[in-house]
């Protein structure tokens, strides 16, 4: 046997590697940025894939089970990921599948009826959350989970009326580098856009909380389910981890008139944030001309040049602060 690594697969091995996946009943994700091929011959045997540090599309022949191949393939995509310095890799699987990858020390950090999520840093979650002091605050204990891409005024209005609702509010900005401006530049523009906010925090979601761009489909038999199981799972990591360790008992979030996604994502942390004993308060948008604002909006007239719309519609933190590193 031996191991191909390929970052693009051509024509004749892309179709062979889907109907390999699709025989393991899993869907082909063609997002992934390196992809391992086992072969024994001219049969493939195995695979597995790496999208950044999540591990992916990770499948054996059934015939060839309980042969070791699912530790060669892990063991190909950990040295290949640490050739690119990463050393901290998750992977999806099926709840079923705790043991198999248990055994090659991944961890479990949260899971549903249909999908687990695991790390191969033994209470890694926690780690990462301890780095944040809470200086034992009390009182009424609030959160907002945003992606700020950029911030903007509606983005501010819905910080300082959530913080007006309680004694202390964490923001935690998305860490995920899927969006238009870095993790590190959205995290400023929410810095210092709260500043004048005595009882805000603002901080890194880190790699936890999940975001709509990597969370993987593709062994999910019912796909129009995919946002639903994504939403139960981030709900889960949010209730087992972070609620408690900052003794949070209300999140909040603005009204969703525009996006379909978000909005189905704020009507399952309604259904399921009580379960956790854990309020959900809605905030109505701001609007600008019987028009909610939006990051969307900022960024269509970034495109089109149109400094003094975008002005009107952020923060001149905001504002200064794009101007300043050139992103606009």
């Amino acid at each position: 046997m031996y191991i191909e690594l390929l970052s693009k697969l051509n024509k004749s091995k892309l179709e062979m590697w889907k109907c390999f996946l699709r025989k393991s009943n899993l869907e082909p994700d063609e997002s992934v940025g390196q992809t391992i091929l086992l072969w024994d011959d001219d049969v493939l045997v195995a695979t597995g894939s790496r999208d950044g540090n999540l591990l992916k599309c990770i499948a054996v022949d059934e015939s060839r089970q309980g042969e070791g191949l699912t530790a060669t393939i892990i063991t190909a995509l950990r040295k290949e990921a640490f050739s690119e310095g990463i050393s901290h890799l998750f992977l999806y699987t099926k709840p079923q599948n705790i043991s198999l990858f248990s055994d090659l020390f991944f961890y479990p950090v949260a899971q549903t009826d249909k999908v687990l999520l695991m790390e191969d840093k033994k209470d890694g979650i926690n780690k990462f959350l301890e780095q944040f002091p809470v200086d034992n605050r009390t009182g009424k204990i609030g959160c907002m989970v945003a992606n700020c891409n950029p911030f903007t005024l509606g983005h501010r209005y819905l910080i300082e009326s959530a913080s007006k609702d309680c004694d202390h509010l964490y923001v935690f900005v998305v860490s995920e580098d899927k969006s238009r401006f870095s993790a590190d530049d959205r995290f400023e523009m929410v810095r210092r856009g709260t500043a004048h906010l005595s009882n805000v925090s603002v901080l890194p979601t880190g790699p936890y909380l999940i975001s709509s761009a990597t969370f993987p489909t593709y062994f999910l038999d019912d796909r129009e389910a995919a946002t639903q199981v994504q939403c139960r799972l981030d709900i889960e990591i949010f209730a087992k981890y972070y609620a408690p360790r900052f003794n949070i008992t209300t999140r909040y979030v603005g009204t969703e008139p525009i996006s379909p996604m978000t909005n189905q994502y704020n009507i399952a942390l309604k259904e399921f944030l009580p379960q956790h004993n854990i309020a959900l308060k809605e905030i109505p948008r701001l609007e600008m001309s019987g028009t909610p604002i939006s990051a969307s909006q900022v960024r269509a007239l970034m495109d089109s040049n149109n400094t003094q719309a975008v002005k009107s519609l952020v923060p001149d933190t905001t504002y200064d602060y794009l101007v300043s590193k050139g992103l606009m």
